[in-house]
């Protein structure tokens, strides 16, 4: 992980693997900028081949402050840079935002602005806080990413269910009109109430489903279905995976008093998804586990989906 996390900063825990700048309070704008190390411009450059012919139709993004490529593009292609990310965030949340973390990965590559939103939800005697994260690449082989993502507070799980009633993320690439395109995305996200108040209403249903152990173990099964032609070695990691998921719905403190219900197995196929290693843990998993965190983690929407169902 090292190799890809190349500079950020962090308030309260320690993220990942402990890399970046500790500050103690959520900083402004421009001093998470700096703080993250992500105050540097992407110019584009024209390409040459070896012998020294133009290559049309294509540019290097390149980063001025050491001349690193980022990666080569069309263009077409239109470079939204960091300082206007923050503008973005700052503009979405009003004056005052304050910012978690941010950081750089790969490089350069992609960077990433996590900040908090100023309300707290009580919803069936959990808190539970929203934040706003935005992603970004200069190397072409991404789109320009935001999301709503609520945080159960007590342990940390990421809560986002892929609700029929109401969008939590944008997404778009990098041509056309960006400007006007981040202009649509403040209205998409602004309605990040809504999600919240859907949320409330689904996490209430949730809460009322009743689930016998039996129940339990079956859904644990569906989730990690094993497959005929699984070798030992595979099936003894999927029965450790399966008791990985056991102990957090029986056995995790801050689920104990929630009750056995719908609401509490999501919260344990969560906990998995956002906190536990992996068998293998490839030097990139923490990088992966994070941007899933705007694009959704197929695991907890299955659980969401066998719920809903239940």
């Amino acid at each position: 992980m090292a190799a890809n996390v190349e500079t950020m900063f962090y308030t309260r825990e320690k993220p990942w693997h402990g890399l970046g700048t500790y500050v103690s309070e959520a900083p402004t704008s421009a001093d998470a900028l700096e703080l993250a190390g992500l105050d540097w411009q992407v110019v584009q450059k024209d390409l040459l081949t070896t012998d020294g012919f133009p290559v049309e139709g294509f540019k290097a993004n390149v980063r001025q402050s050491d001349d690193q490529v980022l990666g080569v593009v069309t263009n077409r292609y239109k470079v939204v840079q960091n300082q206007d990310a923050f503008a973005f965030t700052d503009a979405l949340l009003g004056e005052g935002v304050r910012y978690e973390t941010a950081g750089s990965l790969q490089n350069g590559r992609r960077i990433w602005i996590l900040a908090k939103l100023p309300q707290r939800y009580i919803i069936s005697g959990d808190e539970i806080t929203p934040y706003l994260v935005f992603m970004n690449s200069h190397d072409g082989t991404g789109a320009i990413k935001a999301a709503m993502t609520p945080i159960r507070v007590v342990c940390q799980n990421t809560l986002n269910l892929a609700l029929a009633t109401a969008k939590r993320s944008w997404s778009v690439n990098h041509v056309g009109d960006i400007e006007g395109k981040l202009e649509d995305a403040k209205d998409t996200l602004l309605y990040a109430g809504q999600y919240m108040t859907e949320l409330g209403k689904e996490i209430d249903v949730l809460s009322r489903k009743r689930l016998t152990d039996r129940q339990v173990y079956e859904y644990i099964d569906a989730l990690f279905p094993a497959e005929e032609s699984m070798t030992a070695a595979q099936r003894k990691n999927l029965l450790r995976l399966k008791d990985d998921v056991r102990m957090r719905y029986f056995d995790a403190p801050d689920l104990r008093d929630m009750g056995k219900t719908a609401y509490r197995f999501i919260n344990a196929v969560s906990d998995f998804a956002t906190h536990a290693k992996p068998i293998r843990e490839r030097k990139n998993y923490r990088e992966s586990l994070f941007a899933r965190t705007v694009d959704g983690n197929a695991m907890i929407d299955k659980a969401y989906q066998m719920m809903q169902a239940a």
